[in-house]
């Protein structure tokens, strides 16, 4: 469990493109290595551990991807070679967002590094070896903002329609998805209960790529999009304020300041619905560290989410298990 040499040759495998790369018939580690730039030695030892592993195979003309290694593919459902390394060319396979070093999910997972940083100090271990916490880092690196969007979406698509099922959203006939990205749970949400209107908000470009989603979806007549950030004003009146993956990206100070504005904007019979992981509950050990190295964040127990609440005068009514990962925690305005 300790061995670093796997988990990082996977990483260089994946920002190197060699799982699309080797797809076929086999290429020679040399004239694979002047392709890539990089040294014909040091690549025969990564190959040798990649074949170890069972990723790639040796061949008569080289080294091939296996069966096994395709899932490691930028698309794990097409037959088609790519030798292109970039990180805009491996969005079709979640998992190569995590495992990419120059794509958002790979670089946060660096932060690992910091991890007795972040256990000292409570603080996000990226922002020390990055020089920029996370957020800002994607906003001034817009591939690693692709990256991280489009991660989102891969790592939510197949919860959504639990999501949708697993709660009464029609009680409401507003919601405002504040931080919603790319639409991609409140334009379902609205597809099913027509009766409902929407509100999403948060920063562009996000915002923007969110229209086409919703016309996707066929609501746009009944959702308006807001560029914005979740730390200003938010549009005020809604039923009901959802924030999904947000509060555990955040410590208690932001995380009350996020709470603060939707109570400003809910009003007096206003709702809050914070779905994530809760730990103890939905949450892994391993995700609460990751929410610490990268963000200074954590999964909070239902407890805390109470303690949070209480702060705003927000009463925690509900916790319900959505899928096997989040769960929606309901907070109403008010004693």
């Amino acid at each position: 469990m300790a061995g670093l040499a796997t988990p990082m040759a996977l990483r260089v495998a994946v920002t190197l493109g060699l799982p699309d790369r080797l797809r076929g018939d086999g290429v020679a580690a040399e004239p694979l290595a002047a392709e890539l730039g990089v040294s014909p030695v040091a690549l025969e030892l990564l190959l040798g551990h990649l074949g170890t592993l069972g990723i790639v195979e040796r061949v008569s003309t080289g080294y091939r991807t296996t069966d096994y290694g395709t899932t490691l593919c930028s698309h794990t459902d097409s037959s088609d070679t790519d030798s292109s390394h970039t990180a805009s060319n491996n969005t079709g396979n979640g998992l190569t967002n995590f495992l990419h070093l120059d794509m958002a999910g790979g670089r946060a997972e660096m932060a690992f590094t910091e991890l007795l940083y972040s256990i000292t100090t409570g603080d996000a271990g990226y922002t020390r070896r990055y020089g920029l916490d996370f957020w800002s880092d994607l906003a001034r690196h817009p591939h690693l903002r692709e990256s991280f969007d489009q991660q989102m979406t891969d790592r939510f698509r197949e919860q959504v329609p639990r999501i949708v099922a697993g709660y009464d959203w029609g009680r409401f006939t507003s919601i405002v998805d504040v931080g919603g990205g790319r639409g991609i749970l409140l334009a379902p949400i609205l597809a099913a209960h027509p009766g409902i209107r929407g509100h999403l908000v948060d920063l562009d470009p996000t915002a923007t790529e969110a229209v086409p989603v919703f016309a996707s979806h066929h609501v746009e007549d009944r959702v308006q999009v807001t560029a914005g950030s979740f730390f200003d004003p938010l549009p005020e009146g809604a039923d009901a304020y959802l924030l999904c993956d947000i509060l555990h990206n955040w410590d208690d100070d932001h995380a009350h300041r996020i709470l603060g504005r939707c109570v400003e904007a809910a009003g007096a019979d206003g709702r809050v619905l914070v779905i994530e992981p809760v730990g103890g509950r939905r949450a892994g050990t391993e995700f609460d560290l990751a929410m610490l190295v990268i963000f200074g964040g954590r999964e909070r127990r239902v407890d805390e989410f109470r303690a949070l609440g209480d702060a705003h005068g927000l009463v925690l009514e509900t916790v319900v298990d959505l899928t096997g990962e989040r769960c929606l925690v309901e907070f109403r305005v008010g004693s």
